[in-house]
């Protein structure tokens, strides 16, 4: 494996900051209760964080500069247009009675889905029944947890023979089906096109992402691309929306852990680029959700939550 010396510049920079502003705060309190300057603790803090910045920076400058030519994951742009351009739309569910029927018609009536496969997550409303009757296939998954809810999504979607590719979605109506259009043209250049809810234009003007959750994704999608450097460009690590092939499923699926919940998106991501797997960002559109939110966007408080737990997994690994 490649050093990943930009990862720990970052690392090494954030834990500068940290206690930089320790000894400032600590040089403060002295200021104010009128102390002799201070020789110790907080001179010492100041000149250790010094001490990390440079280092950070030596490192980041080794693996922009020197590493990066022979990280870059391949000189040509991929260009693999699927034989068949049909696809099946799986759809995590959980209580989205309100808003699985709107979702299925929405997919089912694009000219390229052959199927809408509704994972149904031990509902305790009417979701199921909803989905079904608006023409959905419907499969329930007795385990609860967001992971166990995608890897099943992703494992049912590829047993069709009919096509080669998934569209792993969400039925709450936050994403919609014309962005298949914008998938399908980034497909012949990836193995797995991953959606991305950053591009301001693209987002309404009320959703669930609040600003926090906006720039914490795009932070971790910036720390997952400083230790896959070389190997794409990553805003969004938390969006469902997604297409991938079939084949790469099969080799990534048993690669993944379902028990992780709510960061699963982000150990997704992060074991695709572990592997020969190809991953392109799509700028997609984001709306407000039907219904009210049960995942990691209920407040900024579970979201960072979310977050510091994809930050663990992306630096330290994920659980087995």
């Amino acid at each position: 494996m490649a050093p990943r010396l930009l990862l720990y510049g970052i690392l090494l920079a954030g834990a500068g900051l940290l206690v930089h502003l320790t000894g400032t705060l600590a040089l403060v309190l002295t200021a104010i209760r009128s102390e002799p300057p201070a020789t110790g603790l907080p001179l010492g803090l100041l000149a250790i964080s010094g001490g990390l910045f440079v280092l950070s920076g030596v490192l980041a400058a080794l693996d922009l500069i020197v590493l990066l030519p022979k990280k870059r994951q391949r000189h040509e742009v991929m260009v693999e247009p699927p034989a068949q351009r049909d696809l099946t739309v799986v759809l995590t569910a959980f209580n989205d009675e309100e808003s699985i029927g709107p979702a299925v018609d929405d997919f089912r009536a694009h000219p390229l889905v052959r199927r809408v496969v509704v994972i149904d997550n031990a509902s305790a409303d009417r979701t199921a029944a909803v989905a079904a009757a608006h023409g959905a296939v419907v499969i329930q998954e007795s385990e609860p947890g967001y992971g166990k809810c995608v890897r099943r999504a992703l494992y049912e979607g590829m047993q069709f023979g009919d096509t080669e590719l998934t569209l792993l979605c969400e039925g709450d109506m936050t994403f919609r089906a014309y962005d298949i259009d914008k998938f399908m043209s980034y497909i012949a250049h990836a193995d797995i096109v991953n959606g991305t809810r950053i591009v301001e234009q693209l987002r309404a003007q009320r959703t669930q992402l609040t600003s926090f959750m906006y720039y914490g994704n795009f932070f971790v999608g910036k720390l997952l691309e400083a230790k896959h450097l070389g190997k794409g460009t990553f805003t969004d690590v938390g969006t469902t929306y997604k297409l991938c092939r079939n084949s790469t499923l099969r080799m990534l699926l048993p690669r993944l852990n379902p028990a992780i919940n709510l960061e699963f998106n982000a150990h997704f991501l992060d074991t695709a680029l572990d592997s020969p797997a190809h991953v392109v960002e799509c700028p997609i559109t984001f709306h407000n959700r039907v219904g009210r939110s049960k995942g990691g966007n209920v407040s900024n408080r579970r979201a960072f939550g979310v977050g510091m737990r994809m930050i663990r997994g992306i630096v330290f690994g994920w659980p087995r």
